[in-house]
């Protein structure tokens, strides 16, 4: 798949993974619609992009559900259509099951889930009617197996999975592809906006973020998968195998994540 020409709609755009990915796919001459609450960060990331004039800014809060169906009407109005939706928006979160408020658990399913998956329900009519769309989610390793202090990004993260494998299965029909992008450590500000037991933000950079995959390099493997077409994609460093060791044996990768500086 090459992108030049594509639309490509990115949420969770303002910084990143969405930031670093709108500035490199500028380059291949897409046509790019970049969502995030932040207006005033989306219209600096217009400005860093190859073509501005190519990037339309349109402003997203995925705890909003109700409000999908516009949005993504607003979204095709940009350019006539759509091609690839990149759902990059969330939030992570750190701390323990025990301590850990339920409002905290329910707002990452709203954002991180259901945000997603509205969103994705609302556009999937326009690629039916077209016959084309690809839908793109960043996941996480944590979609795929879990670490202590992450419980409910991790059921978050999980849910994504159990979705759009079966929306890659309802759809294969009306040729919508579907991509998991399941990073491991990248050096963001994940961390640091990550919500603690009482949905406060950490403020702190994890070590194993920090020493994680460059942003840009990340970015590079993801297009890459995505060009691919991949089903899933596992990017990190030596975090990622732990997918192939789950499916091995769970207890090894339940030992393995015990002894490790996951937590």
């Amino acid at each position: 798949m090459k992108f030049n020409n594509k639309v490509i709609w990115i949420t969770g755009a303002s910084s990143g993974i969405g930031k670093s990915l709108a500035i490199t796919l500028s380059k291949y001459d897409c046509k790019l619609i970049v969502s995030a609450r932040r207006t005033e960060e989306l219209e600096k990331l217009k400005g860093l992009c190859k073509n501005p004039d190519l990037v339309y800014v349109l402003p997203l809060d995925l705890a909003n559900t109700d409000t999908m169906k516009s949005i993504a009407n607003k979204a095709i109005s940009a350019f006539g259509s759509i091609d690839i939706l990149v759902n990059n928006g969330g939030i992570s979160q750190r701390s323990s099951i025990i301590e850990t408020s339920i409002a905290v658990d329910r707002k990452l399913m709203e954002v991180d889930y259901l945000g997603t998956v509205a969103l994705s329900k609302a556009l999937l009519p326009h690629f039916v009617a077209k016959q084309y769309g690809h839908y793109v989610v960043v996941s996480s390793l944590m979609g795929k197996f879990s670490s202590p202090l992450r419980s409910a990004y991790c059921g978050a993260k999980h849910a994504l999975h159990g979705f759009f494998d079966a929306m890659r299965l309802e759809h294969d029909k009306d040729n919508v592809k579907v991509t998991m992008i399941c990073p491991g450590f990248v050096n963001t500000n994940v961390a640091r906006n990550a919500l603690t037991a009482d949905g406060s933000k950490q403020g702190d950079q994890d070590e194993m973020t920090e020493n994680g995959l460059d942003v840009d390099v990340f970015v590079q493997k993801m297009i890459t998968a995505i060009r691919k077409e991949k089903f899933e994609a596992y990017i990190g460093k030596f975090e990622k195998f732990g997918v192939f060791v789950k499916r091995l044996s769970p207890r090894l990768i339940h030992k393995l994540v015990l002894r490790s500086k996951f937590r």
